[in-house]
């Protein structure tokens, strides 16, 4: 059975033209930095977002957490928004790998309201006080908004006049650049380092980029090491990532309408709430109905279509390289099927 899975962008099988490359792609030792695709892939990185520099890691949080860990001393402060990924979805990784203390900051479905993160940065040198080590904004966003470089700018700002560098879990910064339509490079130019997934969206199976100063990055490979992400013949890896570079972030915006055609359709049921805009490729909706989430997740499975169980009652459809609007329409078809029976 050829399964419609809606549920996350990072599950798509890649293309066949990433599976040619990768058979072909010439390949070295990484730790020794002898391999040739991926140091074009990460040169290619830094160059799109406009940075000196780039470092391959196996996948999103990988690259979230190592830039905190490189960043940030043990012990320091790290301000976030409450609801954004590393704090959400990452398992805690921050106080066991980089030794950090988070401070949230409730944000404004997702933009970090600058005057809060003013008020959370620590000013002044006190024995009982952390030092802020790093500000950290996420675009776009888990919640599938992105947010206004207006926003960006601000914190910017406040982050130059107490020296405090910038980090942006950049995981969907091309679904992001394609709703503002600017360069991914105007959104990564207000931060420090910036970590992007070749897997969200663009098709590749594995792998994320963090982009940052040489500087940085020559710290941070140290630590990829320690954290155990020093891999060998990785270009193997990285050949589907350029394609995903050269090719698949030019075409999000396929994705976008089609999540935008997803949403009308869910809005056709009555008992059917969309809860967030639709900026990219996802879908936000609760169910007003008596029902048990496993027995429809389950139904939905068999009848050829991947979800995921809700989060407080939210439900989440992702749109994909792989999902067309007539996967929309059965999907739409079966959710019909299934509420009619109960």
């Amino acid at each position: 059975m050829k399964f419609i899975d809606l549920r996350s962008d990072t599950v798509t099988e890649p293309t066949e033209e990433m599976r040619e490359a990768m058979c072909k792609a010439e390949v070295g030792d990484d730790v020794y930095e002898e391999d040739p695709t991926i140091k074009k892939l990460e040169e290619m990185a830094a160059h799109i977002l406009g940075k000196e520099a780039g470092l391959f890691v196996p996948s999103g949080t990988f690259g979230n957490q190592l830039s905190l860990f490189t960043h940030c001393e043990r012990g320091n402060e790290v301000i976030v928004g409450d609801d954004c990924h590393i704090v959400q979805h990452e398992a805690g990784a921050a106080s066991i790998i980089a030794g950090v203390q988070l401070r949230t900051v409730n944000s404004d479905k997702g933009a970090l309201p600058p005057e809060e993160v003013l008020r959370k940065i620590r000013k002044e040198e006190d024995i009982h006080y952390p030092k802020t080590g790093l500000i950290c904004l996420e675009n776009a966003h888990s919640n599938g908004r992105v947010i206004l470089l207006e926003n960006f700018k601000e914190i910017r700002k406040i982050a130059d006049e107490y020296s405090i560098p910038i980090h942006l879990d950049g995981a969907r910064i091309f679904n992001a650049a394609t709703y503002l339509k600017v360069e991914a490079s105007e959104i990564a130019k207000y931060a420090d380092s910036v970590s992007f997934c070749l897997s969200k969206g663009l098709c590749a199976p594995v792998g994320s980029v963090v982009v940052g100063s040489k500087d940085f990055i020559e710290k941070a490979k140290k630590r990829r090491k320690i954290m155990g992400g020093g891999l060998r013949q990785a270009g193997i890896l990285a050949a589907a990532g350029i394609v995903a570079l050269e090719k698949m972030r030019l075409r999000l915006d396929e994705d976008h309408e089609n999540a935008k055609y997803l949403k009308s359709k869910l809005e056709e049921f009555d008992f059917i709430n969309i809860v967030e805009e639709v900026h990219i490729n996802m879908a936000f909706f609760k169910i007003n109905r008596d029902f048990e989430n496993i027995d429809f997740i389950d139904y939905m499975r068999k009848n050829g279509i991947k979800i995921n169980p809700p989060e407080e009652g939210i439900w989440r459809f992702v749109t994909h390289y792989w999902i067309k609007k007539e996967d929309i329409d059965k999907t739409i078809d079966i959710i019909n099927k299934y509420f009619k029976g109960l």
